[in-house]
């Protein structure tokens, strides 16, 4: 059986074995032993795979899946955030992206994936300076950042989707 260390959704650091857990019964109750598991998993590096800075490698988790459509820094009035300020960008993208959790009930606690989008990739610093304000390092979702050549305006330097499992029991 394959052990990895884990990262649950409070910070907590534990060994567990990675197991398939059972499916519900026909009563539609969980196994008893999967109702302590927290509701969100990461494991940084799973064995043979080096840890990577600043993401988990794997995320899983049960419940509802909330899927965030791209943030761009852009204001309630629909207007842009910081021309040509990639850290003022990066920032209003994760407020954003805040909101937009919040309307489903969900926290950055909840994320399981983040995936960047960028014009050039020299703006991951500041687009990393937002993440880690916005999410403790022991919390940090699985990550793509792709650099392309446009978004749908030339002013926007960034957009972040994002996905997130928040427990049945959350509203």
């Amino acid at each position: 059986m394959l052990a990895a260390a884990m990262t649950d959704t409070h910070g907590s650091h534990r060994d567990h074995a990675l197991v398939r857990w059972p499916r519900s019964g026909q009563d539609g109750r969980e196994p008893e032993d999967r109702r302590d598991m927290p509701h969100v998993v990461r494991v940084r590096a799973p064995e043979g795979v080096a840890q990577a800075p600043g993401y988990s490698h794997t995320v899983w988790g049960t419940g509802r899946i909330v899927a965030i459509a791209g943030q761009v820094a852009m204001d309630e009035q629909g207007q842009l955030v910081g021309p040509g300020d990639p850290a003022a960008q990066a920032r209003q993208v994760f407020e954003n992206l805040r909101r937009c959790l919040a309307a489903a009930g969900a926290t950055f606690a909840d994320v399981i994936k983040l995936n960047y989008y960028v014009v050039d990739i020299g703006h991951l610093p500041a687009v990393r300076a937002a993440r880690d304000a916005a999410i403790p390092a022991d919390q940090l979702p699985a990550s793509t950042a792709v650099q392309v050549v446009a978004l749908f305006d030339p002013g926007y330097l960034m957009e972040v989707e994002a996905w997130a499992v928040v427990p049945e029991d959350r509203a």
